[in-house]
C-alpha cells in the first residue's frame, strides 16, 4: 500500500477523476442479470464503498464518471465475438437502453455534474468509448477505478488507462468480482503491477484532507 502522502500526492482533486464502473441495476441490483456478482458486490460491501467514494467526490469537487454497459433492443452495434457476449444475449434481464437495467444502482447517488458514458459493445469502459477524450478535456491525470468486475471490467480499464498515460488508483475493497478469492488475488498478482492499490478509506482521507491556503 502506498504511504499517505504519495497517495496524497497523487490524487490531487483538480487532475483526479473518478469512474465507475457498471454500477447499474441490471448488474449489482437487486434484479441484476448477473445474481452472483450483485450478491459479492454487495455482501463484500463493494458498492456501498463505491457509493462513499463518489459521495466524497461530490463533496470535494472530484469529477465523477459512471460507465455504463447498454444494447439496443434489436442488439445492432453489439460484440458478438466471445463467449461472454453470447452468453449475456440468452440472460433473463437485458441491459436494454432506456431502461431500468441502465440505471446507476443505489446508494449510488448521481449528482447533475456527473458525467454518465454508455457503451454499446467491447469489454473495456474506456477503449472505444467518449471517456478518454473527456478525462483529457477534464485535465485529468489521475483515474480512480471502481466497481465491477474483477472478472474483466476492471482490468480493463486500469490496463487502458494505463496505457494512456494516466495513473490508475485502484480501493481494493470497492470492486468486485467472482468467485470472493479471485478479486484480491488479482489485485495482487496483476492490478498491483501496474496500478497504485489503496482502500477506500485511505482515498477518503486524502480526498477529505484540509487544502492548504493560498
Amino acid at each position: 500500500m502506498p504511504s499517505y502522502e504519495q497517495l496524497s500526492e497523487l490524487l490531487d482533486s483538480v487532475s483526479t477523476v473518478l469512474l465507475t464502473v457498471e454500477c447499474q441495476q441490471g448488474v449489482v441490483g437487486p434484479d441484476s442479470a448477473l445474481p452472483e456478482l450483485a450478491r459479492e458486490a454487495r455482501s463484500s460491501g463493494a458498492l456501498r464503498n463505491v457509493a462513499r467514494l463518489v459521495a466524497a467526490a461530490h463533496e470535494t469537487g472530484v469529477q465523477v464518471v459512471h460507465a455504463i454497459a447498454e444494447r439496443r433492443p434489436d442488439g445492432r452495434g453489439a460484440s458478438r465475438n466471445a463467449r461472454l457476449f453470447r452468453a449475456a444475449e440468452r440472460l433473463p434481464v437485458q441491459q436494454l437502453s432506456g431502461s431500468t437495467a441502465v440505471r446507476v444502482a443505489p446508494p449510488i447517488e448521481v449528482a447533475e455534474e456527473d458525467l454518465v458514458v454508455r457503451r454499446l459493445h467491447g469489454l473495456s469502459p474506456i477503449h472505444g468509448t467518449d471517456v478518454d477524450a473527456l478525462l483529457r478535456n477534464l485535465g485529468c491525470r489521475t483515474l480512480i477505478v471502481t466497481g465491477v468486475s474483477a472478472n474483466v471490467a476492471i482490468p480493463n480499464a486500469v490496463f487502458d488507462a494505463v496505457n494512456l498515460g494516466y495513473t490508475a488508483v485502484v480501493p481494493a475493497d470497492a470492486v468486485a468480482g467472482v468467485p470472493a478469492e479471485y478479486t484480491p488475488a488479482m489485485i495482487r498478482h496483476t492490478l498491483a503491477l501496474v496500478a497504485t492499490v489503496s482502500t477506500t478509506d485511505e482515498v477518503l482521507g486524502c480526498l477529505k484532507r484540509p487544502r492548504p491556503r493560498a
